[in-house]
Protein backbone atom coordinates (compact mmCIF):
# COMPACT_ATOMS: atom_id res chain seq x y z
CA UNK A 1 0.00 0.00 0.00
CA UNK A 2 3.02 2.25 1.03
CA UNK A 3 3.66 1.89 -2.67
CA UNK A 4 0.25 3.33 -3.87
CA UNK A 5 0.61 5.87 -1.73
CA UNK A 6 3.72 6.96 -3.20
CA UNK A 7 2.31 6.81 -7.26
CA UNK A 8 -0.95 8.79 -5.55
CA UNK A 9 1.38 11.44 -4.41
CA UNK A 10 3.72 11.50 -7.78
CA UNK A 11 0.21 11.92 -9.80
CA UNK A 12 -0.82 14.38 -7.78
CA UNK A 13 2.82 16.30 -8.46
CA UNK A 14 2.44 15.92 -12.01
CA UNK A 15 -1.17 17.03 -12.13
CA UNK A 16 0.15 20.43 -10.23
CA UNK A 17 3.23 21.04 -12.33
CA UNK A 18 1.40 20.94 -15.56
CA UNK A 19 -1.18 23.80 -14.04
CA UNK A 20 -4.19 20.62 -14.17
CA UNK A 21 -4.89 20.87 -10.21
CA UNK A 22 -4.68 24.31 -8.99
CA UNK A 23 -6.55 24.71 -5.94
CA UNK A 24 -5.85 23.18 -2.52
CA UNK A 25 -8.98 21.92 -1.91
CA UNK A 26 -8.29 19.40 -5.42
CA UNK A 27 -4.92 18.28 -4.47
CA UNK A 28 -6.19 17.10 -0.95
CA UNK A 29 -9.15 14.99 -2.93
CA UNK A 30 -6.95 13.57 -5.52
CA UNK A 31 -4.42 12.90 -2.02
CA UNK A 32 -7.14 11.21 0.04
CA UNK A 33 -9.01 8.65 -2.46
CA UNK A 34 -6.88 6.04 -3.60
CA UNK A 35 -7.59 5.29 -7.19
CA UNK A 36 -6.17 1.25 -6.73
CA UNK A 37 -9.32 0.28 -5.14
CA UNK A 38 -11.39 1.46 -8.14
CA UNK A 39 -10.05 -0.21 -10.89
CA UNK A 40 -10.45 -4.30 -11.59
CA UNK A 41 -8.14 -5.63 -9.92
CA UNK A 42 -5.91 -7.24 -12.69
CA UNK A 43 -4.87 -4.28 -13.77
CA UNK A 44 -4.28 -2.36 -10.31
CA UNK A 45 -0.73 -2.27 -11.45
CA UNK A 46 -1.83 1.17 -13.87
CA UNK A 47 -3.95 2.52 -11.45
CA UNK A 48 -1.41 5.60 -11.31
CA UNK A 49 -1.25 6.15 -15.22
CA UNK A 50 -2.59 8.78 -16.74
CA UNK A 51 -4.55 7.15 -18.64
CA UNK A 52 -8.36 5.55 -18.72
CA UNK A 53 -8.61 2.39 -17.82
CA UNK A 54 -11.29 -0.47 -18.78
CA UNK A 55 -13.86 -1.50 -16.35
CA UNK A 56 -14.62 -5.21 -16.67
CA UNK A 57 -15.95 -5.76 -20.15
CA UNK A 58 -18.46 -2.97 -20.18
CA UNK A 59 -17.58 -0.64 -23.28
CA UNK A 60 -16.87 2.07 -19.62
CA UNK A 61 -14.09 3.50 -18.80
CA UNK A 62 -12.73 4.66 -15.46
CA UNK A 63 -11.16 8.40 -16.72
CA UNK A 64 -7.62 9.55 -16.51
CA UNK A 65 -6.86 11.03 -13.75
CA UNK A 66 -6.24 14.76 -15.59
CA UNK A 67 -9.80 14.75 -16.72
CA UNK A 68 -10.99 13.79 -13.88
CA UNK A 69 -9.02 16.98 -12.51
CA UNK A 70 -9.62 19.41 -15.32
CA UNK A 71 -13.31 18.81 -15.20
CA UNK A 72 -13.77 19.03 -11.05
CA UNK A 73 -11.36 22.08 -11.09
CA UNK A 74 -13.73 23.47 -13.95
CA UNK A 75 -16.96 23.23 -11.65
CA UNK A 76 -15.26 25.45 -8.63
CA UNK A 77 -16.83 22.76 -6.08
CA UNK A 78 -17.50 23.86 -2.23
CA UNK A 79 -19.01 22.35 0.67
CA UNK A 80 -22.39 24.09 0.23
CA UNK A 81 -22.84 22.55 -3.03
CA UNK A 82 -25.06 19.74 -3.69
CA UNK A 83 -23.65 17.27 -6.84
CA UNK A 84 -24.74 14.68 -9.63
CA UNK A 85 -23.03 12.87 -11.46
CA UNK A 86 -24.03 11.01 -14.31
CA UNK A 87 -22.07 8.00 -14.79
CA UNK A 88 -20.65 6.35 -11.89
CA UNK A 89 -18.82 3.91 -13.80
CA UNK A 90 -16.33 2.52 -10.45
CA UNK A 91 -17.46 5.14 -8.17
CA UNK A 92 -13.63 6.94 -8.45
CA UNK A 93 -15.00 10.46 -9.51
CA UNK A 94 -17.51 10.39 -7.38
CA UNK A 95 -15.21 9.84 -4.52
CA UNK A 96 -13.37 13.09 -5.42
CA UNK A 97 -16.30 14.60 -5.40
CA UNK A 98 -17.25 13.38 -2.02
CA UNK A 99 -13.42 14.95 -0.38
CA UNK A 100 -14.54 18.19 -2.29
CA UNK A 101 -18.36 18.46 -0.71
CA UNK A 102 -18.14 16.97 2.37
CA UNK A 103 -14.15 16.22 3.37
CA UNK A 104 -15.60 14.80 6.97
CA UNK A 105 -18.44 12.36 8.52
CA UNK A 106 -20.26 15.41 10.52
CA UNK A 107 -21.31 17.53 7.16
CA UNK A 108 -24.61 16.74 7.12
CA UNK A 109 -26.60 17.02 3.95
CA UNK A 110 -23.63 17.38 1.36
CA UNK A 111 -23.83 14.09 -0.25
CA UNK A 112 -22.63 13.56 -4.20
CA UNK A 113 -25.54 11.61 -6.22
CA UNK A 114 -24.41 9.03 -8.80
CA UNK A 115 -26.48 7.70 -11.31
CA UNK A 116 -25.38 4.21 -13.55
CA UNK A 117 -26.88 2.77 -16.20
CA UNK A 118 -25.01 -0.60 -16.27
CA UNK A 119 -26.02 -2.52 -13.21
CA UNK A 120 -22.64 -4.59 -12.85
CA UNK A 121 -21.41 -1.14 -12.38
CA UNK A 122 -23.65 -0.13 -9.86
CA UNK A 123 -22.67 -3.13 -7.71
CA UNK A 124 -19.08 -2.43 -8.57
CA UNK A 125 -19.26 1.46 -7.31
CA UNK A 126 -21.15 0.48 -4.57
CA UNK A 127 -18.51 -2.10 -3.17
CA UNK A 128 -15.58 0.62 -3.81
CA UNK A 129 -17.08 3.36 -2.44
CA UNK A 130 -18.02 1.07 0.69
CA UNK A 131 -14.97 -0.04 1.16
CA UNK A 132 -13.32 3.01 1.03
CA UNK A 133 -15.61 4.71 3.60
CA UNK A 134 -17.68 6.89 1.03
CA UNK A 135 -21.08 4.76 1.24
CA UNK A 136 -22.59 7.53 3.60
CA UNK A 137 -21.61 10.27 1.71
CA UNK A 138 -22.00 8.90 -2.28
CA UNK A 139 -25.53 7.30 -3.43
CA UNK A 140 -25.05 5.16 -6.31
CA UNK A 141 -28.80 4.64 -8.11
CA UNK A 142 -29.13 2.52 -11.47
CA UNK A 143 -31.13 4.38 -13.61
CA UNK A 144 -30.69 6.63 -17.27
CA UNK A 145 -28.45 9.26 -16.34
CA UNK A 146 -29.52 11.12 -19.42
CA UNK A 147 -32.94 12.04 -17.40
CA UNK A 148 -30.96 12.98 -14.61
CA UNK A 149 -32.14 12.32 -10.66
CA UNK A 150 -35.65 15.15 -10.38
CA UNK A 151 -36.05 13.43 -7.20
CA UNK A 152 -33.05 15.18 -5.83
CA UNK A 153 -32.74 18.46 -8.08
CA UNK A 154 -32.05 20.60 -8.53
CA UNK A 155 -28.30 20.49 -8.47
CA UNK A 156 -25.82 23.11 -7.66
CA UNK A 157 -23.08 20.69 -9.66
CA UNK A 158 -23.09 18.14 -12.16
CA UNK A 159 -20.60 16.33 -13.92
CA UNK A 160 -21.28 14.25 -16.92
CA UNK A 161 -18.52 11.32 -17.43
CA UNK A 162 -19.50 10.46 -20.96
CA UNK A 163 -20.17 12.16 -24.02
CA UNK A 164 -23.28 13.34 -24.93
CA UNK A 165 -24.42 14.12 -28.67
CA UNK A 166 -25.91 17.28 -27.16
CA UNK A 167 -26.61 18.59 -24.04
CA UNK A 168 -29.78 16.84 -22.44
CA UNK A 169 -32.72 18.94 -21.76
CA UNK A 170 -33.38 17.08 -18.40
CA UNK A 171 -29.91 17.95 -17.08
CA UNK A 172 -30.10 21.56 -17.47
CA UNK A 173 -33.91 21.72 -16.28
CA UNK A 174 -32.33 20.31 -12.88
CA UNK A 175 -29.33 22.27 -12.79
CA UNK A 176 -30.47 25.01 -9.72
CA UNK A 177 -30.04 29.11 -10.82
CA UNK A 178 -26.00 29.89 -10.55
CA UNK A 179 -25.27 26.19 -11.07
CA UNK A 180 -22.48 24.42 -13.76
CA UNK A 181 -22.06 21.37 -15.31
CA UNK A 182 -18.88 20.08 -16.91
CA UNK A 183 -20.00 18.18 -20.21
CA UNK A 184 -18.72 16.47 -22.89
CA UNK A 185 -20.78 16.34 -26.15
CA UNK A 186 -20.15 14.84 -29.24
CA UNK A 187 -20.87 12.06 -31.52
CA UNK A 188 -17.86 10.91 -32.57
CA UNK A 189 -14.58 10.09 -30.35
CA UNK A 190 -12.63 12.37 -32.99
CA UNK A 191 -15.19 15.24 -32.38
CA UNK A 192 -16.28 15.89 -29.09
CA UNK A 193 -15.98 18.36 -26.81
CA UNK A 194 -15.77 19.59 -23.34
CA UNK A 195 -18.16 22.54 -21.78
CA UNK A 196 -19.14 24.38 -18.99
CA UNK A 197 -22.61 24.68 -19.17
CA UNK A 198 -23.70 27.70 -16.42
CA UNK A 199 -27.33 28.68 -15.40
CA UNK A 200 -27.35 32.83 -14.26
CA UNK A 201 -29.95 33.50 -11.17
CA UNK A 202 -32.24 34.80 -13.80
CA UNK A 203 -32.61 31.00 -15.56
CA UNK A 204 -30.03 32.24 -18.15
CA UNK A 205 -28.28 29.44 -19.77
CA UNK A 206 -25.06 29.44 -21.15
CA UNK A 207 -21.99 26.95 -22.59
CA UNK A 208 -18.49 27.82 -22.57
CA UNK A 209 -15.74 25.39 -24.72
CA UNK A 210 -13.18 24.05 -22.46
CA UNK A 211 -11.51 21.67 -24.84
CA UNK A 212 -11.51 18.49 -27.10
CA UNK A 213 -11.78 15.53 -25.30
CA UNK A 214 -12.46 11.90 -26.03
CA UNK A 215 -15.09 9.75 -23.94
CA UNK A 216 -17.11 6.81 -24.08
CA UNK A 217 -20.93 7.77 -25.16
CA UNK A 218 -23.48 8.07 -22.93
CA UNK A 219 -26.16 5.61 -22.95
CA UNK A 220 -29.81 7.19 -22.56
CA UNK A 221 -32.42 7.94 -24.00
CA UNK A 222 -32.13 12.29 -23.82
Amino acid sequence: MGDYEEQRRRLVSHLKSYGIIRSESVERAFTAVPREEFVPEQIRDQSYLDIPLPLMDTGQTISAPHMVAYMVEALDLSTCHKVLEVGAGSGYAAAILAELVGPSLDRAGHKVYTVEIDPRLVEFAKHNLQRCGYSDRVEVILGDGSLGLQREAPFDRILVSAAAADVPEPLVDQLAEGGGMAIPVGGGAWSQALYLVKKDRSGKVTRQYLMDVMFVPLRGHS
